[in-house]
């Protein structure tokens, strides 16, 4: 069973920035794929970012690319994603997830085993 434990989110003013972090326990963290996903009120889950087990493959929804970037430190279980250049409609809830998947690239919810509880991103304008 793994464990993901989300933190780093806030308040923030437009064109701020913020870091999120995703601590995993149980589980072999270095051989799973990870994604961010956030979910703002009224709205589905989507998904912003992924990577892959080592690190070396990255992808980001459009509407975040250029602004965050994710990666991950495997020594330390831990995955993050960098937000710069905040929007208020980067406001929402966010989740990070992991994948057991031979396929790296998985950008559906129903392609993710474990879920963070997620963390409250507020950017005002």
């Amino acid at each position: 069973q793994v464990q993901l434990v989300e933190s780093g989110g806030g308040l923030v003013q437009a064109g701020g920035s913020l870091r999120l972090s995703c601590a995993a326990s149980g589980g072999t963290f270095s051989k799973y794929t990870m994604g961010w996903f956030r979910q703002a009120p009224g709205k589905e889950r989507e998904c912003v970012a992924v990577i892959n087990w080592a690190g070396g493959s990255t992808y980001y929804a459009d509407s975040v690319k250029g602004r965050f970037t994710i990666s991950r430190d495997n020594a330390k279980n831990t995955a993050y994603l960098q937000m710069n250049s905040l929007k208020p409609e980067d406001t929402a809830v966010y989740y990070c997830a992991s994948a057991d998947t031979i396929f790296w690239l998985r950008t559906q919810t129903s392609e993710y085993n474990y879920w963070g509880q997620g963390t409250q991103v507020t950017v005002s304008s």
